[in-house]
């Protein structure tokens, strides 16, 4: 199934724009962390090939201790390569219902199109809209860069 992603763009904002909108404290501590985190520039240089292909797509919440330390991270990955990132932000749980984790609204529909179980949920599409990966909460490799090479990595293998 492919996404419209001239529609997810006007839905989202840029990972940049999503800090700069966050109030305090949280946004201080996305931004301590932007300004703590060392990327690694020689996965960096790699991706910086690939970022016109990709769209990167991530849920987020100010509140969530993970958000708070990959969305970051991202931002930085963003300015570095040009790779296009976009945020829904605002989840909110739901804690009067059983069956739904995520009150829609204040949170996006969205969550419920791309089964958002986990935050943050970062989805790597194509520029066809095509969904090419996924990290849930924390990456697997050692860095969030390292991850998103990967995920690119293997679609190019397979194409």
């Amino acid at each position: 199934m492919n996404i419209d992603l001239s529609e997810i763009r006007k839905k989202t904002v840029s990972v940049n724009q999503y800090i700069d909108s966050l109030e305090q404290p949280f946004k201080e501590k996305f931004l301590m962390r932007k300004q703590t985190y060392q990327l690694r520039h020689d996965i960096i240089n790699q991706l910086k090939k690939f970022a016109e292909k990709y769209l990167v797509v991530a849920f987020s919440a100010e509140w969530c201790k993970d958000c708070t330390t990959n969305i970051p991270i991202l931002a930085l990955i963003s300015k570095a390569t040009s790779l296009e990132i976009r945020v829904f932000g605002g989840l909110k749980k739901d804690p009067l219902s059983y069956t739904r984790k995520w009150r829609v609204p204040p949170s996006p529909s969205e969550v419920v199109t791309f089964h958002v179980d986990k935050i943050p949920l970062i989805i790597v599409f194509d520029k066809e809209g095509k969904e090419i990966g996924r990290i849930i909460e924390n990456p697997q490799e050692p860095t969030m860069e390292e991850e998103l090479l990967k995920i690119i990595l293997e679609r190019h293998q397979q194409t």
